[in-house]
């Protein structure tokens, strides 16, 4: 951060970043939601959830910084549902949108790491991480139905039929 010559691109790539305040979440969109949420107020839900649900045996500070990343790529690849494209592709593309956003980040290689971890899914803190990004989807859900008579089913059977943990299936399907 001493290099004042880098302060321009440093700009340029948080002002981008910020671009997922404004991306809506194509789901919703879909399905007729009226000012759907933005990617980046998912984020924020699901590091809420992490936060606020975080068990034992995960560390609560790792798992913060998967949720961070997880979607950060779509900034660049825009939001994509299940099966508009092969997973394979998706992901491809997403590595390739992030390792271009970041270059010049100070800490662009950690970024990479942990979505590279979260979208591997092989460590406890990923999988409470997808764990807490499917649960967030089911409570917008539930928040839509109760705002704007949204039919939840669809959503809350996406995210129960890969959610383990009594405890979330419970909150999902509540």
């Amino acid at each position: 951060m001493d290099d004042c010559d880098s302060v321009p691109a440093l700009r340029r790539i948080l002002l981008e970043v910020l671009g997922l305040k404004a991306l809506p979440r194509t789901g919703w969109v879909r399905a007729g939601v009226a000012r759907p949420e933005s990617v980046a107020a998912h984020t924020w839900g699901v590091a809420w959830l992490v936060l606020a649900l975080c068990p034992a045996g995960v560390d609560r500070g790792r798992a913060l910084a998967l949720a961070l990343v997880h979607d950060l790529p779509e900034v660049r690849t825009g939001d994509r549902t299940p099966g508009e494209i092969p997973p394979a592709e998706k992901t491809r593309s997403e590595r390739e949108g992030l390792a271009d956003l970041v270059r010049g980040l100070p800490h662009a290689a950690q970024v990479m790491m942990l979505w590279e971890e979260y979208e591997a899914g092989l460590t406890p803190e990923a999988r409470f991480v997808r764990a807490c990004d499917r649960l967030d989807m089911a409570l917008q859900a539930a928040r839509y139905a109760q705002e704007q008579g949204l039919d939840p089913e669809a959503f809350v059977d996406s995210a129960l039929a890969t959610l383990e943990d009594p405890i979330l299936r419970a909150l999902a399907s509540s």
